[in-house]
């Protein structure tokens, strides 16, 4: 099995097996956007979820200097455009309820019809959003 599979699906196994116990021992889903926005606004009980947030930012660090791999270069879009793709998906999200890490995983774990509904546009959005930049604009 090719290396990059196993990682992926050591990834996976890991979301889920996450995911699984934070809804476990803290009755509580592990949406980012959820997670995210309790750390804007602060609450008592809430420093699981700053921690969370600094194992999002530290674990692929860690991981590139434990395994020597080379970390991908930034995005050719620029600042301007990833702020705004930034703050677009922060929109979205709020739109619709959660996130991906929200509804894609936990949603659709527990069988909840709006998060398969919500991953199904998250997905067909993001589909339609590649091609047209790849083979529309440019």
């Amino acid at each position: 099995m090719p290396q990059n599979l196993i990682l992926a699906l050591g990834g996976g196994v890991l979301i889920g097996v996450s995911a699984m116990v934070m809804l476990i021992l803290l009755g509580r889903i592990t949406g980012i956007s959820g997670i995210f926005a309790g750390c804007l606004k602060p609450q008592p009980g809430g420093a699981w979820r700053y921690l969370f947030v600094l194992g999002l930012i530290l674990a692929p660090i860690v991981y590139h200097q434990l395994s020597g791999t080379q970390a991908p270069l930034p995005s050719e879009a620029g600042w301007p455009l990833t702020v705004m793709a930034g703050l677009l998906v922060g929109f979205g999200t709020r739109m619709g309820g959660g996130c991906t890490s929200g509804h894609g995983v936990c949603g659709i774990g527990r069988l909840s019809r709006r998060s398969i509904v919500g991953t199904v546009f998250f997905i067909g959005t993001g589909m339609v959003t590649v091609f047209f930049m790849r083979h529309v604009v440019g």
